[in-house]
């Protein structure tokens, strides 16, 4: 196994260096379109735009907003357990540069994550000189893992996940010589749940590697409101003042309608009801506020900063990074990217944080783990329904039924409070005990 994997990285490592004049031309297309970042898109191609401070630094790797903010809980206790540690943290989506950016502590140096090019990777390494990265969830880049492996940097997957797609397209004749390579030069595997563990082993990582430490969505949803975003909102909340209110959160394409059609009947009985309704993506939330405008609908857009008026029904979020801070004044939170089929769910710790009453659809794939520990912990923590009959029946009963509404925001923080106890502790633990301990050749150099 080990010499075909070595074969097929091979005529990978061959095909991505021929490759490097058409990654140039997508990116510059990516750039042209609003997707690459209009300044900062050379550090793709391993350009820093920041000098590299003496002494240790870890890279922490992830590839778009939710994977990145799972790792500034980690980056966070780092830098308090080692003030001596510089932290070099990448990210691959504009979006999660965007909000990221605002949320990692001071001194923190942050870039866009370097193509998979084996000529990048390398100027990379050479450059940050880390003394180990850890990629989030399922960032397996084989040039930039073998390459890091071979220079004797440990590598690590924080929270590692294999969804059932990528586990099937990695089991194929030829890709699985080359993931079982990869994963035999992983120092540290932390899977977020006993299946990706699983997955992992049928891949072929060693059982040596994989330790576990619990969900690092969870500590995404501890967070205190920087004082910045509290201004942010806090003409939002006047205006919602004395109006019943719920949130339909992270919403993709077409789960619209069965919000709207949810909302249209809950008005019929609660007339002053507002339904906050954040798209997954932006540019969905413009389309969708234009639509509706036409169809009549008095709808609000908050990009534009429309005022909430006494016959506003929907506000519309089409902003990044705004929806922890507005779980923190509704009561009712849907979770979205669960109610059509091939969605696969969103974090509902977050919303569990804030202590709102949480409901979510079907459709929530890996995310049925988080599920099952929080129901576990209280059974009314997270309310999930089969369709939109049911997500409007429960909603009915939350706005009609005081004590049951309490009841459920009561246990879904109290859930919370249970599952992310002691998470992020438990994750640098291992760290400290494995992958620093293996980087200390690396340490004395600095």
């Amino acid at each position: 196994m080990e010499a075909r994997g070595k074969l097929v990285y091979g005529l990978y490592r061959a095909a991505t260096r021929m490759a490097s004049p058409l990654m140039y031309a997508l990116v510059q297309w990516r750039r042209l379109r609003g997707l690459e970042h209009p300044s900062r898109w050379p550090e793709r191609f391993g350009h820093p735009s920041s000098p590299r401070p003496p002494g240790p630094l870890l890279w922490f790797h992830a590839v778009s907003l939710g994977e990145g903010l799972m790792a500034i809980p980690v980056i966070k206790h780092c830098v308090r357990q080692h003030p001596d540690f510089h932290v070099l943290m990448t990210t691959t989506t504009i979006s999660a540069f965007e909000v990221i950016k605002d949320q990692l502590p001071d001194g923190v140096i942050y870039q866009l994550s370097p193509l998979d090019s084996p000529t990048i990777v390398d100027k990379i390494l050479g450059y940050w000189k880390p003394i180990a990265v850890f990629l989030m969830e399922s960032e397996l880049w084989p040039n930039l893992v073998i390459s890091a492996a071979n220079e004797g940097i440990p590598v690590t997957i924080l929270n590692a996940r294999m969804s059932c797609k990528s586990f099937k397209r990695w089991s194929r004749l030829f890709a699985l010589p080359l993931i079982s390579l990869m994963l035999s030069k992983i120092s540290l595997v932390v899977p977020l749940s006993t299946l990706q563990a699983v997955r992992f082993q049928l891949l072929n990582a060693s059982p040596n590697v994989i330790h576990f430490a619990g969900d690092l969505k969870y500590a995404v949803g501890d967070f205190n409101v920087l004082g910045k975003d509290a201004m942010k909102i806090n003409d939002l909340q006047l205006q919602l003042t004395n109006r019943p209110v719920w949130i339909a959160a992270s919403i993709h394409e077409g789960e619209e309608k069965v919000m709207l059609w949810v909302h249209k009947e809950l008005i019929m009985s609660y007339p002053d009801l507002v339904m906050i309704l954040v798209t997954r993506h932006p540019q969905h939330g413009q389309r969708l506020a234009l639509a509706l405008n036409k169809q009549g609908l008095n709808v609000s857009l908050r990009s534009r900063r429309d005022k909430i008026s006494s016959s506003t029904s929907v506000y519309v979020v089409d902003t990044l990074g705004e929806l922890r801070t507005l779980y923190r004044f509704t009561k009712i939170a849907v979770i979205g990217g669960s109610f059509l089929p091939g969605l696969a769910g969103h974090n509902v710790s977050e919303a569990a944080a804030a202590g709102c009453a949480v409901l979510t659809g079907p459709h929530v794939g890996h995310f049925s783990h988080m599920l099952a520990k929080m129901s576990l912990a209280a059974s009314s923590s997270v309310l999930q329904v089969g369709n939109k009959f049911e997500l409007l029946e429960a909603l009915k009963k939350l706005l009609s039924d005081a004590n049951f509404l309490d009841a459920c925001c009561m246990a879904s923080k109290h859930a919370f409070s249970i599952v992310s106890n002691g998470v992020v502790e438990r994750v640098w633990e291992l760290v400290d005990t494995i992958v620093l301990e293996k980087a200390k050749g690396r340490l004395e150099e600095h």
